[in-house]
């Protein structure tokens, strides 16, 4: 009896409209991330144990380098709050009367880092090179107070968008006391008791309170 022979269908297939497709998502990905951008200051920041992690927060972020040089950052996180930086700057012009033009402003808002004096701030926000000297926090002129009090009331004028100002220190590990002194009398003065340190986190030892009971421990 005759043999039947089965034909054979190639099990190869053409990949690529599956190439094509991943290389366009991989496209609208690239193209819709909003990338974090390089850190002005650098700071080496103390390390820690803690079973949480500090999230990124509307408010303030003051670093100080090991230099004792003071730098401010305002963050805003939603795109639809973002029109309280202009109230910011706009506050912190009118209360120095620093004499701002509204293109200098606008360079505020486009990157909220600050580091220089209110004597050197039109000059820096125009584009000119202005060394970063660091916002003065000594005893007889506390500027970062002024940034604090005006932070404070566009949250205020706010409140009822929900939002909380959150203050945060960044300081180097190699950073003199009285830069941090000067930070938390910035504070004090606008009735900030509450803030966050940002450190270098390191996982909690196995075996610990904190490792058995990281809840109970933070709270």
């Amino acid at each position: 009896m005759p043999s039947v022979k089965i034909a054979r269908k190639s099990t190869d297939s053409d990949m690529t409209p599956f190439v094509d497709i991943a290389f366009l998502i991989l496209s609208f990905f690239i193209l819709a991330t909003k990338f974090k951008p390089p850190e002005k200051v650098t700071v080496t920041t103390p390390k820690s144990v803690s079973a949480a992690k500090l999230k990124e927060q509307d408010g303030l972020i003051v670093s100080f380098d090991s230099t004792g040089k003071v730098y401010l950052t305002v963050t805003i996180l939603k795109e639809a709050n973002r029109d309280m930086f202009s109230e910011v700057i706009s506050s912190v012009n009118a209360a120095k009367s620093l004499g701002l033009t509204d293109a200098e402003k606008q360079a505020f808002i486009k990157q909220p880092i600050i580091g220089v004096p209110f004597a050197q701030l039109k000059s820096y926000l125009s584009g000119a090179k202005v060394p970063e000297t660091g916002i003065p926090v000594d005893s007889t002129n506390n500027e970062l107070a002024q940034w604090v009090a005006s932070t404070n009331d566009v949250f205020r004028q706010h409140a009822d968008r929900n939002l909380q100002p959150n203050y945060l220190i960044k300081g180097d590990n190699n950073a003199s006391y009285p830069s941090f002194k000067g930070v938390i009398d910035a504070f004090r003065l606008n009735q900030v008791f509450r803030f966050q340190l940002i450190t270098d986190p390191r996982s909690v030892p196995a075996g610990t309170e904190l490792y058995k009971n990281p809840k109970k421990v933070d709270s």
